[in-house]
């Protein structure tokens, strides 16, 4: 036998599972996330579980999306004992969170919470009788009633 089977032979067999890169900010450790698949005892329905695992990457190679085969290895540290074998497929996830995009501020609409009756007071209660408009619209309204007096008696001013 050659040297390369007898040390392949020698380490025994390892396991290897195919899983996802889904994070990479640690220093030479990247976080893969396994699938399974496999019907449920009982009901024989296929369940999909996912685990992660720590895997190290001595040169920092993995990018976030690679599709990587991990093999079981010694404990390198207390939660790293996989390896990363082989890079299958790069990955080409964005770098940038969806809260550091820039949104342009009409696209933005901010709606006011709704107050529930059990918030208030029962002295602050008033009459509905008594009790005067209020909200959103209505001072939207008398913001544009304003405005048009504004107008009116700029235009009576020029007369």
């Amino acid at each position: 036998m050659s040297e390369v089977a007898m040390s392949e032979t020698g380490r025994g067999r390892r396991r290897s599972m195919i899983g996802t890169v889904i994070s990479v900010k640690m220093d030479k450790t990247a976080v893969v996330s396994v699938e399974r698949r496999r019907p449920h005892p009982l009901y024989r329905k296929i369940v999909r579980t996912t685990k992660h695992y720590k895997a190290h990457d001595p040169r920092n190679e993995a990018v976030l999306g690679d599709v990587v085969r991990i093999e079981e290895t010694r404990p390198i540290s207390k939660d790293k004992h996989w390896r990363i074998a082989a890079t299958l497929t790069r990955g080409n996830v964005a770098e940038v969170q969806p809260n550091e995009i820039s949104v342009p501020v009409e696209a933005v609409r901010v709606i006011p919470a709704p107050v529930a009756e059990a918030d208030a007071s029962p002295a602050a209660a008033v009459p509905e009788g008594d009790a005067e408009p209020s909200g959103p619209d209505i001072a939207a309204e008398a913001t544009a009633a304003e405005a048009e007096e504004a107008t009116e008696t700029e235009e009576g001013k020029d007369a």
